[in-house]
């Protein structure tokens, strides 16, 4: 029955969204089999539209990814949009200063730069709430507005010259190849989704079959219990939001080097995959193979949303109601669990009654 419920309650929530979305669509007069019918093609009828769909979604494994591990832990992981955008930010910087480097140099570099750029901004609430008990939530928000904020004046006054977007990154850190576009007929997926699924395996193998895993679940469930034990709660609660946020500065490194090969400025706005990332975490359950499915599934709906308007004559406000009332629903999921658990009680209570 667990295993029925944890995969069937997720489904169950998208489709109680879809159905939501539908039910906007008529209310509007629109045709929603036709909406649907533009999502889908838009998401997956072509080479291109599988492509941009994958693409959307890389980001999001790892954002993803980063909001479980923390969330394994007992924490909450709001920053993950301003974690994300300091591996944006510190990927292109080194791509864009190393212009000359081989290829094997540079985006190695690009890229560990960027997760630990997520990591150490991570960590700066993982220490506040190791030794000072603070609020990760509060800090987390806080930082992401440092982080919009410092990461235009710098794109503004250190990287350019009064620019509103750094030059492109080269060929040799940038994470698309050939023979991915020519296979996606011009999309821009990139290598990083290949990058994205071994750290799905990293990840899964971390939390499951590791020490470390086993510690960050304990202070997760009980960290005074776990300090009891022998663990030590305060390094495994830094530990924690460092990964969290290594993995959010790949997300952030896969727009840099995969999707836009620059930056610019954000103007107020946190990149989207930060809060993204946690709708798709939690429709997966913060289960990294949950993860990896839901990812594809919300970057069906960004990438096949805009064919909506084209094909089906529905608005793009529409098609913002329909992604939004599945993320909506995605914490419907809570409420089906409390039915099911429910049902599961009155079901054992008959059967002792008998």
């Amino acid at each position: 029955m667990k295993k029925f419920q944890s995969v069937g309650i997720p489904l169950l929530t998208v489709v109680i969204g879809m159905l939501f979305g539908a039910l906007v669509m008529v209310l509007f007069n629109y045709d929603a089999v036709a909406g649907y019918k533009a999502l889908w093609v838009g998401a997956f009828g072509t080479p291109f539209a599988i492509g941009q769909t994958l693409r959307a979604a890389t980001p999001l494994i790892f954002t993803g990814l980063g909001f479980a591990v923390a969330y394994t832990a007992g924490f909450f992981n709001i920053g993950l949009a301003g974690q994300a955008l300091w591996g944006w930010l510190v990927s292109v910087w080194i791509g864009i200063s190393m212009p000359e480097a081989p290829a094997v140099v540079v985006l190695p570099l690009a890229i560990i730069g960027g997760m630990l750029a997520g990591a150490l901004w991570a960590a700066i609430a993982g220490f506040l709430k190791a030794y000072f008990d603070t609020s990760e939530v509060i800090v987390t928000i806080m930082l992401n507005y440092v982080a919009i904020y410092v990461s235009d004046y710098l794109i503004r006054n250190v990287i350019t010259n009064r620019l509103d977007a750094t030059p492109f990154v080269g060929e040799n850190a940038s994470l698309r190849v050939k023979w991915l576009t020519d296979l996606t007929k011009g999309s821009t997926l990139h290598t990083g989704l290949f990058l994205a699924i071994v750290v799905v395996v990293l990840v899964y193998i971390i939390l499951t079959r590791t020490t470390l895993g086993f510690e960050l679940k304990a202070v997760g469930l009980n960290k005074h219990a776990a300090r009891y034990a022998g663990m030590n709660a305060k390094r495994n609660i830094i530990m924690a939001m460092v990964l969290s946020g290594g993995l959010a500065g790949l997300g952030g490194v896969m727009n840099g080097l995969g999707e836009f090969r620059n930056i610019f400025l954000m103007n107020g706005a946190a990149p989207a995959i930060g809060f993204d990332g946690m709708a798709v975490a939690l429709l997966g359950s913060n289960n990294p193979i949950g993860i990896l499915l839901s990812s594809v599934l919300f970057g069906a709906l960004k990438t096949g949303g805009n064919l909506m308007p084209l094909a089906a004559k529905v608005p793009g406000e529409i098609v913002n109601i329909v992604i939004a009332s599945i993320i909506f629903f995605v914490g419907s999921r809570y409420v089906i669990q409390y039915f099911f658990d429910f049902y599961n009680k009155r079901k054992q209570a008959t059967k002792g009654g008998e």
